[in-house]
C-alpha cells in the first residue's frame, strides 16, 4: 500500500431540504415556458414554409433560450440532488452564480431595450412572461436561499464570461451564414459590425458589474451566515 495520503476533494454543500420544493416548482414552471416557447417556434417556422428542425435552430438561437435551458438544469439538478458528476457540476456555486448573472440580465435587456419591440398575447404571452418576467426573479430567490457562497471568488466573474462572449460569436457566426440576428443591437446587417462590437462591449459591461455584484452579495450573505451554525454559507 502506498505511503501517499491523497487529499478528499471538497465536498459540495448539500442544498438544504426546505429549499427543494422551490427548485422543483421553479425547474417545471421554466421547462413549462421552455416547452411554449419551442411549440411556438416550430409553429412560427412551419407556417412561412419550413421545417420542425427549423423551429428548433430558430429557438435555439436566443440567448433568453438558452439562459432558461441553463437554469432550467441548474434547478433540476437541485431538485434531484447530487447524484452524478453532471448534476454535480450544476450544484457548483460557481455555475449557479453564473447562472444567476446572466439570467439577471436577460431580465435587464427585455424590459430596457425589447419589450416594446412586439406584444404577444395568449399563450405567447404567457410563455414571454414566464422566461423573461417569473424565471429571473424566482432563480435569483432560489440563489439568495439556497446556493452556497462561501467560496465564491471575484476572478470567477471573468471566466463567467465566456458564456456571454460565446454566444456573441455563435450569433455572428449564424448571422453570416444564414443572415438572420436575433436582437437588434447585434444585427450586423442593419449597424455594421463595429457598432455591433461596441454594443457587445457595452452589454459585456453589464455582465461583469452584475457578476461582480452578485460575488459582494453571496460573500456578504456568506460571512453574516458564519455566527449561525448548520447553515450554507
Amino acid at each position: 500500500m502506498s505511503g501517499i495520503v491523497a487529499t478528499p476533494l471538497p465536498a459540495l454543500s448539500p442544498m438544504p431540504y426546505r429549499y427543494r420544493p422551490l427548485a422543483v416548482f421553479a425547474a417545471l414552471l421554466g421547462c413549462f415556458g421552455l416547452a411554449l416557447q419551442l411549440w411556438f417556434s416550430i409553429r412560427q417556422v412551419v407556417g412561412n414554409g419550413g421545417t420542425a428542425l427549423g423551429g428548433v435552430w430558430l429557438f435555439l438561437g436566443f440567448y433568453t433560450i438558452l439562459t432558461n435551458i441553463l437554469v432550467a438544469k441548474v434547478l433540476s439538478a437541485a431538485a434531484i440532488g447530487p447524484r452524478n458528476a453532471i448534476l454535480r457540476f450544476y450544484l457548483r456555486p460557481g455555475v449557479q452564480t453564473a447562472a444567476a448573472m446572466s439570467i439577471a440580465i436577460v431580465s435587464l435587456i427585455y424590459n430596457v431595450m425589447l419589450r416594446q419591440l412586439w406584444h404577444p398575447s395568449g399563450w405567447l404571452l404567457l410563455s414571454d412572461v414566464i422566461v423573461h418576467d417569473l424565471m429571473p426573479p424566482l432563480y435569483l430567490l432560489y440563489w439568495w436561499l439556497a446556493t452556497p457562497k462561501g467560496s465564491l471568488r471575484w476572478s470567477q466573474v471573468l471566466a463567467w464570461q465566456s458564456y456571454p462572449a460565446g454566444y456573441f460569436f455563435y450569433v455572428m457566426l449564424r448571422g453570416a451564414v444564414d443572415g438572420w440576428y436575433p436582437y437588434p443591437f447585434l444585427d450586423v446587417k442593419a449597424l455594421g459590425y463595429a457598432q455591433v462590437l461596441l454594443d457587445a462591449v457595452v452589454v459585456l459591461v453589464a455582465f461583469i458589474v452584475v457578476g461582480l455584484a452578485l460575488v459582494a452579495l453571496g460573500r456578504w450573505q456568506a460571512r453574516r451566515r458564519v455566527e449561525a451554525p448548520g447553515t450554507p454559507a
